[in-house]
Order: structure tokens, then sequence, then C-alpha cells
């Protein structure tokens, strides 16, 4: 027997003062459905879930919610007025003895309830009314962003409540990992049409970019009747004295058609140039040791960083990753150790705080008042690596509109303030980027330009990011920040991290207990003990180096099974060459290692 749908939306129109939003949109949600809602940034993604939690009433059309059915929503700028603490708020809709479910939410997401809202940052607010949802449990759960703001191990915590959830729910991200592991349908919005696909996000590209395929191919096929046609009708003057006015009027509703298609919005222009090339060595950091109050950084770190490079910072949320950032970029000094920077560095920085912006200045104003950017005696122009652009016209380049460019940055969404932001730093030459959260907010198809133009950026690139499928695009090695102090580099992206991370943790797991010390032997027949012939500093050494051995031979045999993959030159050339070159550095060690351990031997053995 059918279940009724537990939400439908029929006819439903939309317009805020200009083009619609939605056109006489239907939608039914089922029990059970695990939908994936997805569009370019400022498609109307969060206006239809506001639409669908009964927030924004359409302009035409209904919204059906059965008697019995619970919908929750998840916003991105939740209101938390009239409570104390983000505990009050996510629990202010449950019932008495429940609030242990906010305890549980708030371990898995990582806030204090505790916490006063007038202290509170946007990514705690977030937080807790994430937890508020789950706690609630309705029987459809309306999520906007979820991952924004959340580290990998919380962004994993909530795909496990996610997948054994027995509610169904709507969810927004631009995380690919995560629509992937979640979603079972997609809900696309494009130019005012949503479509619907009963399949998860995997297939969705080929799947848009079949539609567009399919769009172009009618659009061409319109374009050349409408050619066709009005030959005839010139064609036809000269011959008949009474035109075929049936004829004409076709071509009129031919050409009316024609005006009335929306065409797709274009990529953004983005495009990175190199200044002068940096020397080889970029960065060298060597026993480095930070520490903030009672909370350790790093200890004992190192690190080099050469030209070319694309290192990947992760770890959890308040561990140090932009401390450290800092820390290799000279901006902040380390308690001890020795950061050493290499030549002609020219240093670009995308901040996750967007502290660059001025919330209040138009969008034009913050391109010409940056001194980066002006150009002498005309205020109406950037200098754009080096070539004066017009300020609406470089704008244009980010997809921003002429309305926008006198328009204050506080009315941009997050995913506009990242594009500003991008084509602040993408003016100017660099060598060296450093970039601080990029991903938050951007939607998929500029998440993919920017792959693209980082995969051809002759230079080099520090990134901090909790998105896992654009750090398995971009980055080369991936340093973990593990807290403790404890820092670490992996070669490769975050799958390549997590799968040496579970090797690593499986070796030590099965590795044998140290057996109990030896009964000390009785006097020697001749009645003295022979020296050991090997100092303190070298027994030591000879006992740590099967290990030492073991890991070496680990991440070699690692790397030579990524370079043995078909075509990994072809497909992804700078991880290839990184892998090399940590494979030629492992084995020159691994060589250097079995020589201590045989000479060390052979002096013990005496």
């Amino acid at each position: 027997m059918a279940r009724a749908p537990l939400l439908q939306l029929s006819g439903v129109s939309l317009t805020f003062g200009g083009e619609p939003v939605f056109d006489d949109l239907a939608l039914v949600i089922q029990p059970g459905d695990r939908i994936a809602l997805v569009g370019r940034n400022g498609s109307g993604k969060s206006t239809l879930m506001k639409v669908m939690a009964g927030l924004v009433e359409p302009d035409r059309g209904d919204r059906v919610v059965p008697a019995g059915v619970s919908v929750g929503y998840m916003e991105q700028d939740p209101d938390l007025s009239g409570f104390a603490t983000l505990g009050d708020y996510a629990a202010s809709a449950l019932g008495e003895g429940e609030n242990y479910r906010i305890g549980m939410a708030a371990e898995g997401l990582k806030f204090r309830p505790e916490t006063p809202v007038s202290h509170a940052s946007g990514g705690e607010r977030r937080r807790a009314a994430l937890a508020r949802l789950l706690a609630e449990a309705p029987d459809l759960m309306l999520l906007d962003e979820p991952t924004n703001h959340l580290d990998i191990d919380a962004i994993e915590w909530l795909e496990a409540q996610l997948r054994d959830t027995r509610a169904a729910f709507v969810l927004i991200s631009h995380d690919r990992a995560f629509l992937r592991a979640l979603s079972k349908a997609i809900l696309w919005i494009d130019r005012g049409q949503v479509r619907r696909r009963d399949a998860g996000f995997e297939g969705f590209e080929e799947w848009r970019e079949t539609v567009w395929q399919q769009e172009d191919d009618a659009r061409h096929k319109l374009d050349r009747r409408i050619r066709a046609e009005a030959k005839w009708a010139v064609e036809g003057i000269s011959a008949r004295r009474k035109r075929n006015q049936g004829r004409v009027r076709a071509l009129a509703a031919l050409r009316q058609e024609r005006a009335s298609q929306i065409r797709r919005q274009g990529t953004a222009a983005m495009e990175l140039e190199a200044g002068t090339q940096s020397g080889k060595r970029v960065i060298e950091a060597r026993g480095l040791c930070k520490s903030f109050g009672g909370l350790t950084i790093v200890r004992d770190f190192n690190l080099r960083v050469l030209r070319g490079d694309r290192v990947a910072f992760v770890g959890p949320n308040g561990v140090g990753k932009t401390t450290l950032l800092k820390m290799l970029t000279g901006e902040i000094p380390p308690d001890s150790g020795m950061v050493q920077l290499g030549t002609n560095l020219q240093i670009a920085v995308f901040d996750q705080t967007r502290a660059q912006l001025d919330p209040e200045a138009s969008l034009w104003d913050n391109l010409t008042g940056d001194p980066a950017m002006r150009v002498s005696g005309r205020a109406d122009q950037v200098m754009v690596r080096g070539t004066p652009r017009h300020v609406v016209g470089y704008l244009k380049d980010f997809l921003f509109d002429e309305r926008q460019a006198r328009a204050p940055v506080r009315s941009l969404s997050g995913g506009e303030k990242a594009r500003l932001l991008l084509a602040r730093i993408m003016a100017r030459d660099s060598n060296l980027l450093i970039l601080d959260e990029p991903t938050n907010d951007l939607d998929v198809e500029t998440l993919d330009l920017l792959q693209e133009v980082l995969g051809d950026y002759p230079g080099t690139v520090l990134l901090v990011s909790h998105d896992r499928d654009f750090i398995d695009r971009v980055a080369t090695a991936t340093v973990a920040l593990e807290g403790q102090g404890r820092a670490t580099a992996y070669p490769g992206g975050w799958s390549d991290y997590a799968a040496q991370r579970g090797v690593a943790a499986a070796e030590r797991d099965a590795r044998p207990a140290a057996p109990a010390p030896a009964a000390p032997p009785g006097p020697r027949p001749e009645g003295r003990r022979r020296a050991d012939p090997l100092s303190f500093a070298e027994r030591n050494r000879l006992e740590a180096l099967p290990a030492e051995i073991a890991r070496l031979e680990g991440e070699i045999a690692r790397l030579t099974a990524f370079l043995s993959q078909d075509g990994i030159f072809l497909r992804e050339p700078q991880k290839a060459r990184r892998a090399a070159d940590l494979m030629a550095e492992r084995q020159a060690a691994l060589a250097l290692a079995e020589e201590d351990w045989l000479a060390l031997e052979e002096r013990a053995g005496g």
C-alpha cells in the first residue's frame, strides 16, 4: 500500500520583483527520501527550502503537509534571540527529560551547550541549530548547508547520524563526498526550473551535462528554423505580392520563443598567474613548537615545501591549522624552532573570516580601495595582473552584475563574498597562495573551476579545508594535526591520508607486546662481564631501526601502488611527480637505515 507523501508543493510560483525564482513548481517528498538539493549560488536553493519549511509564502500555489507529519528546518543563520545559552536554544523544543539528546549531539558536533549566546561564534550557532534539529527528530529534516563550519570528524559523525536515521531529509551542500555518501535522489534548480532524478549524486554531473546538451541541440534547431523562415520571408517579397501572413506570424512566434529562453549562467572567468618564480625551496620548518595557554599546537614539527607543492592542512576545529599556516609564512613566531622562507616569494592570502572585505563598503570600493589594485588617477579601473580593467567588467568575470557593483558587501551571500575575495587575490601576481577555508559556500561549478585554476597554477599552494573531495582533487601532500602537538605529513590527498592512517593504526594494533625483561644472567665462567661494544645511543638506535625500516617499506609500497595506476602521470601529473620525489626520498632513507642496522648489528655481535 502506497504511503502518503510527507510534503507536497503544487503550482508554486515565486518572484522577488524581477525574474521568477520558480514558476508552476510541483514537488513531492515521500517517506524515506534522501534528497540532495543542488544548483548554482543564487539559483534559489535556500528560498525553495524555506518554502518547503513554510517560512516563505509563494505568490501562487499550495504547500500541503498531512496532519501528524512534523517538518524541521536548519537554517544557515538561526535566530537565537531570547535564549541565554546555546543549550537553551537547542533544547527549546524538547520535552522534559529529553535534554540528553542535546548532549549527544553536542559531543558529535563539537560545541558546548553552556556557551552564552552573546559569546557564540557563527559556527557555534549553526552547530546548535543542527543539534536542535537532530534532537527533535522530525519526520522530514530540511538541512541548509549543514557541513559549513564543521571539521571532518564532525562531518563524518553527521554522515553516520543521517545514514542511520529513519526520517526523510532534503539537504543543501557543496561537499561532494557528503552528497555521494547520503543522497538517493537529486533536486536540481536551474533557471527557475526544478528537475528530479531518482539516483544519488554520483551521476549527477553527467546527467546535468546531458540535459544541457539536449537543450543546446534544441536551441540550435530552433535557430535554424528561424533563419530558414526569415530567409523565406525576405525572398518571398519579390516572388509574391501578398506574403503568407500565417508564416510571418509563425516566424514572430519562433523569435519570441527564442527570446524568452533563459541562457545558462556561465562560469566565473577565474585566472591565476604566478609572478616572479620563487626559489625551489619555498618553506623549510625545523623543530617547530608552539603553545597557546594550555593548548599545544605543534611539537617538534618539521616540513619542507618545494615550489609547485599543494599542501593541505587537516584536523579538528580549534586544533591550530590557521596558526600553523601563519607560523609557516612568518606572520606568527614559533616558541622554538626555525622557519626559513625561500627567495622571491609573493604571497596572496584567502582568509576564512573574509576580514579583507569591508562589509559596509561596496564591491566597487572594495576593489578600487585595495592598494595592490589601485590605478593612479582612475577611480573606475583596477589593476589586474599588470593590466588596467574597468571595475564592472572585472566584476562580471566573477559573475557579478552591474547593479551589484555599488551594493554593500554585507548584502552578498556567503558564496558571493568568497567569489569577491577570489577576485581580489587573483588580480595580483603571486607565487605562494594561502587558502584558509576557500571552499565554504562555493557552488559545485565554482569549486570545479577553482580546482582547475589551482591545477594550472605554477606556484605553491597551502590549503586548509574540510572538503574531503576538494583536498583529494588538489593536494599533493596532507599535514594532519591530530591534537596534543602531533602533526604528521602524508603524501597525497585526504583519501591517501585516511588509508595510510588506517594502515598505521592496524600495524600499531598488531604489533606484539614488548617481552618481559629477562632475568639478569649469572656470572660468566671467567668471572667477569664482557663490555657492550655499543654506546647507549647506538643501542637505542639499533632497537629502533627495525620499526623505522618497516615504516619506510610500507610507505614505499603505498607510493609504488599509487604510481603504478594506469595513466596517473597524465591524469594527475603534479601528484605523480610529488609521489615520485617522495619515493626517491623514502628509498634513500631506507638504504641508509638498512646500512646503519647492518653496521650496528655486526658490532653488537662482536
